[in-house]
């Protein structure tokens, strides 16, 4: 049998109740190279763009950032709500449904917008780009995760298996991308299994 590929949002509104059964699986690619690169944030106005259910965001307001959380999934927002009322939050997080390609905020508003597993369901994520630009502060960072995923993956839901639409994007693309756009690039981290890498995290500077 076929398995079906949904777009992002209705895919991920289908997964969300099992979404974070990968949670360890997911975060052995980038969680600790994640927060090391971004240091201290206490007090940082942060938005995490496909932020899911919440794995660096509630993280990051553990930490004392202001971060705002935005996806394309109102289910996956609603779990990241649940999670948060845990009383560990410094702050809370708020949650916007959004589109990465169109941020609803104003010019120069954030401290760090930060992607993780976002681009990788972004055929072209130079738009995506282009908006993070726009509502950082100037000298604002962004930090992007660049997954080295060929094929759509199989995700578990209460339906069944399905496929989330997803695009493969060559690591030396997303640099001059980022830097066609006028960001400094000042870190770049290849995480790898078995020599291969499996993720590119990459920190620009406006």
């Amino acid at each position: 049998m076929k398995i079906k590929v949904y777009p992002s949002n209705k895919g991920y509104n289908l997964a969300a109740r099992r979404y974070d059964k990968k949670e360890v699986y997911l975060n052995s690619f980038e969680k600790g190279h994640v927060l090391r690169l971004m240091g201290d944030v206490a007090g940082l106005k942060i938005l995490d763009v496909g932020a899911g259910t919440g794995r660096l965001a509630l993280e990051l307001a553990r930490r004392g950032a202001e971060v705002t959380a935005l996806d394309v999934s109102e289910e996956m927002l609603e779990v990241l709500q649940y999670k948060g009322r845990d009383g560990r939050l410094r702050r809370p997080v708020s949650t916007v449904v959004g589109d990465a390609e169109s941020l609803p905020f104003g010019d120069n508003t954030f401290d760090w917008v930060v992607a993780a597993f976002l681009i990788v369901h972004l055929k072209d994520p130079r738009n995506f780009f282009d908006e993070a630009y726009r509502v950082l502060k100037d000298g604002g960072r962004i930090l992007i995760t660049n997954i080295n995923q060929k094929e759509s993956p199989e995700v578990d839901t209460a339906e069944g298996k399905i496929k989330i639409e997803s695009f493969y994007h060559r690591p030396e693309k997303i640099r001059e991308i980022l830097e066609e756009l006028a960001f400094g690039i000042e870190k770049g981290v290849f995480v790898k299994e078995k020599d291969v890498w499996v993720n590119q995290i990459v920190v620009g500077r406006k």
